[in-house]
């Protein structure tokens, strides 16, 4: 099975894409990459350390290492890195645990599917279409 690659999107970001309109995140130029992760177990972690203090509707992409570098996009497995300007001290991460980087744009065309994201009233991230349980 090629693996599966994740990444967390503010759902107007996405709608807002054309469908063949490259996708960057906001933090793409400050950071270098596009920050994603292959344990789907993760995600909560992810998404409540980096983003629970915004208040938008997120969505969860997913695509595989091949998709991606098949259109030009290299894939790099690294530590953990800060996202913007917040720490990558991500609970339940363990400091040799690595993390896909995406160094290029990401093509909607390489897509597999992308899940709805579920958040409690107080923002926490609770739930990844059928990744998280």
């Amino acid at each position: 099975m090629p693996q599966r690659l994740f990444h967390l999107v503010p759902k107007s970001r996405r709608e807002s894409l054309a469908p063949d309109e490259i996708y960057f995140p906001a933090t793409y130029e400050q950071d270098g990459f596009i920050h994603a992760t292959a344990d789907a177990h993760l995600l909560l972690n992810v998404a409540n350390h980096f983003y629970a203090g915004s208040d938008q509707a997120w969505l969860c992409l997913e695509t595989t290492v091949k998709r991606v570098e098949a259109t030009g996009v290299k894939v790099l497995f690294e530590p953990a890195a800060a996202v913007g300007e917040t720490p990558p001290e991500i609970p339940g991460v363990t400091a040799d645990q690595l993390f896909p980087h995406l160094f290029g744009g990401l093509s909607q065309a390489c897509l597999v599917a992308v899940h709805p994201v579920t958040r409690a009233a107080d923002g926490a991230f609770t739930a990844i279409g059928n990744l998280t349980s």
